[in-house]
């Protein structure tokens, strides 16, 4: 017992860090008046969470297809860490003099999302799920360093650009922007499972399709 809560402590703090991670990913996406160059500074986060070995719930969740369903316990865990680490984050800033600048934008930010249908959010969430993991997975697998470096920064400016939806990046802007209420977890909710969706196709074809 003892060393299963040591393991979830361990899982718990790593992805209380990621949250932190992308807190500041996101807090240099809103700062940028420059689209491009704030979505490529956002990967600052995935890049710092993968190397440092912490716990992002979009890039874990594709990997329950090829773990027992106590890895589920660990998703669990992970997700409630990424939310801790994001509003830790959001919180500190709204103490500071650029925390401010940061509400107002994330709040507008969040308007567009919570105005929009819920399928729509699913299926944008869906696509955000696939491209982090294969940024997760590209960044575990590939050797090369270049190739390491692009599988990490290329699918976060594509999904950011592309305006799919990311349940953790959302955790900061919801808290940022004070966006949280009954329809904003429900929202969250529907993010979460579009990008676990999203997050499992690639494990799913590739097991169906791996030779004996």
């Amino acid at each position: 017992m003892n060393t299963k809560i040591k393991t979830y402590m361990d899982i718990l703090l790593k992805a209380i860090l990621t949250g932190i991670a992308i807190g500041i990913g996101g807090t240099v996406y809103l700062s940028c008046e420059n689209k491009v160059v704030g979505a490529f500074l956002f990967g600052t986060g995935l890049f710092t969470i993968l190397t440092f070995g912490f716990m992002l719930f979009t890039g874990k969740v594709g990997y329950a297809v090829e773990n027992k369903p106590a890895y589920l316990i660990d998703l669990v865990f992970i997700w409630t860490g990424n939310l801790i680490g994001t509003a830790v984050t959001a919180g500190l800033l709204s103490a500071t003099r650029i925390g401010a600048g940061i509400s107002e934008k994330a709040k507008a930010l969040c308007d567009v999302k919570l105005s929009d249908s819920l399928v729509s959010i699913f299926i944008l969430a869906f696509f955000c799920g696939l491209l982090m993991f294969i940024a997760a997975d590209g960044y575990k697998n590939i050797k090369n360093p270049a190739g390491q470096m692009l599988a990490v920064f290329l699918p976060v400016m594509t999904f950011i650009l592309s305006g799919f939806e990311h349940c953790v990046a959302n955790m900061y802007y919801f808290t940022a922007g004070g966006a949280w209420s009954g329809k904003g977890f429900l929202y969250m909710l529907v993010m979460t499972l579009g990008n676990a969706a999203g997050g499992i196709l690639i494990p799913l074809f590739r097991k169906g399709f791996a030779k004996e």
